[in-house]
């Protein structure tokens, strides 16, 4: 279990290569001069995180109006993030982080506790990235209802002062 850094506002995003659904490589350096919400979450087709994905896609063409990607990332297989994509039509990429690396870089790999017993999981967490590469906002702990709503709002802002 690596230490949880405590990323904050202004650092340099850490940076990652984790494979889509498809299999296919995607690194932080994909999304270069471009904002990214990358946003984490515990498990594929689970209530909470199936309203999350579900919000994110449908306002993804909000985002990329504001020159804006999504991607999420869970501990999930590519072949798990599959089949929720197909059973919830998500149009946002989610990436596969079964060794939890990204996970622990980005501190959100953290001890939980259920029904009295301790156990390690994602902590519910968004990041927006700048076109810089840096971290312009956290959203720590989030609670689904109304978080797609904050962080196109907190994008807009941000965008608004680049102008």
């Amino acid at each position: 279990m690596a230490e949880n850094k405590q990323l904050k506002i202004g650092n340099k995003a850490p940076d990652f290569k984790l494979p889509d659904a498809e299999g296919e490589l995607v690194s932080l350096n994909d999304y270069k001069d471009r904002w990214l919400v990358l946003y984490f979450y515990p498990k594929d087709s689970t209530s909470g995180c199936t309203t999350e994905a579900v919000d994110f896609t449908g306002s993804l063409p909000e985002f990329k109006r504001l020159g804006a990607a999504v991607a999420g990332v869970s501990p999930d297989s590519c072949k798990s993030h599959q089949k929720f994509i197909i059973k919830h039509d998500l149009a946002v990429t989610l990436l596969s982080d079964e060794e939890k690396t990204v996970l622990e870089k980005y501190g959100v790999w953290q001890m939980k506790k259920m029904y009295g017993k301790d156990y390690f999981g994602v902590v519910r967490t968004t990041f927006l990235i700048g076109p810089d590469g840096k971290i312009r906002h956290i959203w720590d702990k989030v609670k689904v209802a109304g978080h797609v709503d904050e962080v196109l709002a907190k994008l807009m802002e941000l965008t608004q002062q680049a102008l």
